[in-house]
């Protein structure tokens, strides 16, 4: 992701209509709480509860609101001053919860070796891979011995060619065929740089294990678009990776 990318992240989600605090992109799951407990739940609970839990991109607490009761001590970071803003005083009651504004690439506010569990999800997917690698590398620092992490991010980059097709598609024409899940959803913004194999590059490049991908659809359709990404700070291996096209219809454990 170049500046003007990370620019375009922080101009998006400044400007954002909050007045629903994200919960308008778990309303085709049956809300927040169904979202929660069928979906991530059941794919973090092995690293939870546990003592300190960083969340990187939290916007306006979808997540926080599970997450500090999971932990000892919460760390949220966000490029976005409105966000981190609206979590102090969502969670003001929250003693364990520490909030920080980065420039969206950064964790230097994050103490070495401090961190047993990173969670990010449906935030980093509009991340490009330089992004991910920033962070990854990062991470590797700031996770304890057998730290994990749970990473929700791109995997547009191997759908490079019907993205371009699709794009191509007259929008009267498109906008049906997307709703459909014949064409790529495009308007759900998923970076075009990055990909499950890159993760994993990363992963290594940083000293980190990346131990398992969950390839999935979004909302729509059957294509690959996302990765549920599970890593830690541990020896390298090669990864356990799952197909899930019909996640959205069957988003149980693959």
């Amino acid at each position: 992701m170049t500046v003007a990318d990370v620019e375009q992240n922080l101009t998006v989600w400044e400007n954002w209509d909050w007045s629903q605090e994200g919960d308008e992109w778990s309303a085709s799951w049956g809300g927040t709480e169904a979202l929660w407990q069928t979906v991530l739940e059941p794919r973090i609970h092995a690293f939870v509860p546990t003592g300190r839990i960083l969340e990187i991109a939290p916007g306006y607490g979808r997540w926080t609101q599970y997450l500090k009761d999971l932990c000892d001590h919460l760390v949220v970071v966000d490029l976005a001053p409105q966000c981190i803003d609206h979590c102090r005083e969502r969670f003001a009651a929250a003693q364990n919860i520490e909030y920080h504004v980065n420039d969206g690439r950064s964790l230097a506010m994050v103490e070495d070796g401090s961190i047993d569990f990173v969670f990010s999800f449906d935030s980093l997917v509009h991340a490009e891979a330089d992004v991910l690698d920033a962070y990854l590398g990062q991470l590797a620092r700031k996770l304890k011995p057998n730290g994990a992490g749970f990473i929700h991010h791109s995997n547009a980059g191997t759908c490079r060619r019907i993205s371009a097709l699709t794009r191509r598609v007259p929008g009267r024409v498109r906008n049906p065929l997307v709703k459909s899940g014949v064409l790529l959803d495009i308007y759900a913004w998923r970076a075009e740089t990055m990909t499950a194999d890159e993760f994993v590059v990363q992963c290594e490049r940083a000293g980190l294990a990346c131990l398992s991908q969950e390839l999935i659809s979004w909302e729509r359709g059957l294509y690959l678009t996302d990765v549920l990404s599970v890593f830690s700070n541990g020896p390298a291996g090669r990864p356990r990776r799952v197909k899930n096209r019909r996640f959205k219809r069957n988003p149980g454990l693959a």
